[in-house]
Formats: C-alpha cells, sequence, structure tokens
C-alpha cells in the first residue's frame, strides 16, 4: 500500500528498514529503562517489581498485536490517531491523538527529568535546567538533520546500553551470590505472598509500563518505512519482547539485591543496588548511561516520533497547518520538531522534581491512547469487514483492553484527574474547531 491510496502526499522520505525500525524502537523503550524507575515501582509493588514488568509485558504484547493488525490495514503515520480515525471515526481520531499527545509531548519532558536527576549527586554544581536546556538543543538538531542521521546515531547507542546492562547482570549475580542481598535469585521479585495485592501490583504497574512506551512509537514511521505491510507490525512485537525480557532479568536481579536495604531516595535507588553490586564505579557508570540514554537516546526517538504526530494530525487540519511542513533539504517535519523542543523545556521546568506524577500522567495520555486502539481493531475488522480471525481481532484486542483498563483503574487519582483535565481541554478545542472555525475531515472508511 501506498499513502496515496489514502489522499495523502508521500512527503517524508522512505529510508528505514526492519533492522531500523527494531532498533528505533528498543531505544525508544531504552534496555536500561528500569534504572531510571526502579525506586518507585519497587516501592509501589512492595519489592515485587519483576512482577509488575511481567504484566506490563503481558498487557503491551495485545497492545503490539493490535497495532500489528491496525498497521497493515493503514500504513500511514499518526500512530493511534491515524488508526482510530479511519477504524472508528475521525471525530474519535482526533480524541485518540489528543490523548497519546500527552504521552508523546510529555514522554521527552520526563526523560531529561530523570536524565538531571541521575546527574545530580556527580555534578550538583549544574542547575538542572542546564541539563535539560542542553539534552534539548542536541536532540533538536540531530532530529532536523533527517530520519536516516537519527537511525545512524541510534545503532551505537544501543551497544553501549546492552554493555553496560550485561556488566550489570553479571556482576550481579556474582555478588548476589556471593553473599549481598537475599544471597541468591529468588522468587521474591516476582511474587511474595506476605506482601501481593493485585491492586497494590496493579498500581505499580501504571509506572512500570512507562519503560515499555515507545514500541508504539514504531508506528508514527510507517511513511518512512520500506518494505511490506507487516514490517511495523514485527519490529512492534519484536522491539516489545526483547526488551521486556530485559526488563525481567534486571529488575529481579536488582530487587534481590536491594532486599534489606533502605533507600534514601526512591530516584537513586537502582545506583544504589549497582554500588552494592559493583563499587562506586558500577554506581557511576549505571548513573551515565541513565542519563544518557534517556535524555539523549529516548528523547531523541520521542521527539521524532511526537513530531510525527503533529504533522499527521495538522495535514488533516486537526491541528495549525504550520506544524505540517516538511523541510525541503532534510524531509523533516522541521515546525513540529521545533514546537516539541520548546515544550519540552517548559513542561520540563516546570515538573522538575516531580517525576512520579508525571511519568503516570503521561501513561495516563498513552493508556487511554491503547483502549481506543483496541476498539478500532474491533470495529474495523469484525464489524465493519466481518473478519473470521477470532483470535486477532477479537480475543486480543478484548483481553488486551480488559488489562489496560484495569491498571487505568488502579492508577493514581491525581494523574487521573489531571488526564481528564486534559482530555476535556481537548473537547473544548474540538467543539472550537468543529463549530467555530469550520473544520472538518471527511475519510473514505472504505479504503
Amino acid at each position: 500500500m501506498s499513502v496515496e491510496q489514502f489522499g495523502y502526499k508521500q512527503e517524508l522520505h522512505r529510508a528505514l528498514t526492519l533492522k531500523d525500525l527494531l532498533i528505533y524502537g528498543m531505544i525508544f523503550m531504552v534496555p536500561i529503562a528500569p534504572f531510571g524507575v526502579f525506586g518507585y515501582v519497587w516501592d509501589g509493588a512492595q519489592g515485587m517489581v519483576a512482577l509488575a514488568y511481567l504484566i506490563g509485558m503481558v498487557a503491551m504484547f495485545f497492545t503490539a498485536m493490535s497495532y500489528w493488525s491496525m498497521s497493515r490495514a493503514f500504513p500511514v503515520s499518526g500512530s493511534v490517531y491515524a488508526y482510530a480515525q479511519r477504524g472508528i471515526h475521525p471525530t474519535v481520531g482526533f480524541f485518540a491523538g489528543w490523548l497519546i499527545l500527552l504521552d508523546y509531548i510529555l514522554v521527552p519532558s520526563l526523560l531529561y527529568i530523570v536524565s538531571a536527576a541521575a546527574l545530580s549527586p556527580i555534578l550538583p554544581g549544574v542547575p538542572a535546567w542546564v541539563w535539560i536546556v542542553g539534552f534539548i538543543a542536541v536532540n533538536s538538531v540531530i532530529n532536523l538533520l533527517g530520519i536516516s542521521f537519527t537511525a545512524k546515531a541510534n545503532k551505537y547507542i544501543l551497544v553501549a546500553e546492552i554493555i553496560v546492562l550485561a556488566v550489570f547482570v553479571v556482576l550481579g549475580l556474582i555478588a548476589l551470590y556471593a553473599g549481598q542481598g537475599a544471597g541468591h535469585l529468588t522468587l521474591n521479585p516476582l511474587y511474595n505472598a506476605d506482601h501481593f495485592s493485585l491492586p497494590l501490583v496493579m498500581g505499580a504497574v501504571s509506572i512500570a509500563v512507562l519503560s515499555f512506551l515507545g514500541f508504539d512509537g514504531i508506528s508514527t514511521l510507517s511513511e518512512e518505512t520500506k518494505g511490506g505491510v507487516d514490517t511495523v507490525g514485527k519490529a512492534s512485537l519484536g522491539a516489545l519482547m526483547l526488551v521486556g525480557v530485559l526488563f525481567i532479568l534486571q529488575t529481579w536481579i536488582a530487587a534481590d539485591l536491594a532486599q534489606g536495604m533502605n533507600f534514601s531516595s526512591l530516584d537513586t535507588a537502582f545506583y544504589d543496588t549497582a554500588n552494592l553490586a559493583g563499587g562506586a564505579w558500577l554506581k557511576q557508570l549505571t548513573i551515565w548511561s541513565t542519563a544518557l540514554s534517556w535524555g539523549i537516546a529516548n528523547a531523541l526517538v520521542a521527539q521524532a516520533a511526537v513530531s510525527r504526530i503533529l504533522f499527521a494530525m495538522a495535514r488533516d487540519k486537526q491541528l495549525p497547518k504550520l506544524l505540517a511542513k516538511v523541510h525541503p533539504r532534510f524531509k523533516t517535519p522541521y515546525v513540529s520538531t521545533l514546537i516539541v523542543a520548546v515544550i519540552s523545556i517548559a513542561s520540563g521546568l516546570y515538573f522538575n522534581g516531580n517525576i512520579d506524577n508525571l511519568s503516570r500522567l503521561v501513561n495516563f495520555g498513552a493508556l487511554m491512547g491503547f483502549l481506543l486502539l483496541h476498539i478500532s481493531v474491533i470495529n474495523h475488522y469484525m464489524l465493519r469487514n466481518k473478519s473470521r480471525n477470532l483470535l486477532l481481532h477479537l480475543i486480543f484486542p478484548l483481553i488486551g483492553f480488559f488489562i489496560i483498563g484495569f491498571v487505568i483503574y488502579e492508577m493514581d487519582s491525581q494523574a487521573k484527574i489531571l488526564g481528564l483535565s486534559w482530555l476535556a481541554i481537548g473537547v473544548v478545542y474540538y467543539l472550537v474547531m468543529r463549530f467555530t472555525l469550520k473544520r472538518d475531515v471527511v475519510l473514505d472508511l472504505d479504503n
């Protein structure tokens, strides 16, 4: 399929292969992502960190399958926005895009804040805003130079992250069996009968799931991908499963090392366990790795993803058309990229020091968007096209819908209030756009 079939012009450069997309998704999720939020998940799950990540991976598996189904039907940029727009109705698509924007617009800010928090113990004299602005400037320049340049940078960053993770895993296991922490691998990080409570664990999942956000970002690059219609789906599922296994492995080891420890700060909990595993040099290595992987690698692809969503919505006149401008030389949505940079600076400075609430707010937007994604699969395939594939087009989406719905239900009330407030702003904006500015999009839903 080509974008021309859906009424669009091919403006973005098709340069990405399945391998590029796999790397992109893994970089977006960050193989060492638990380094930055381990303390919050540990606290919320009462030590059952590996269980929280396992549940998160299962929930995201069904979501990845729904992404695969919709990316086959509609291989265009826009992710959940495009899928709900064409799979259900343009109005639903707008609100799906609005909700996912809460995720994508705030994710870069969260990444910069985590990076600044990681570097604070090493360089306490450097204000957090300096790191935030510096990371944003570097990422904006790289993204403006083109998607091919971004893909090349990702490969080197991913290799470095895997090496750091391997070092922690090896030294962590050696330390465990030398008597540190629990003294050996136990089942407690996966299940502890003395502390287990499903609502409690699901509350922790609402933070842990942040680490998985990124495989969905692969779908925003549909118009820059070469290969068949299954390329995006294969990359989404492959990246999710690979990184999910790494998340469970590292948090299992870290949770057993952390048994009996009292953390002075949840922000630095993982680095304290790294210090127990390998000493001060490993602690420093994990701190710098977190800062660079979150602040450069992850934020780089996050900024690329949200700029494509803004581009897709502006192209459909759902946002100001200026955001759909493509650079004549680099073939990138440069106005959207610069707008994301400005928003990241503002929100990064505003939420600095408030990682847990910001992460829940980001997750609220993503998870609500995923709910609409699952509905899109059922509506498009089962109700509209009478699909006979009950497993992929009905059972999987329903399971994914109910798991994610329960995670949202158990989410912190403040995050739900802020998230619903964002949705209310979207309702007002939509009404103004639809009835005052007289903007609407008519789509041929039979395509």
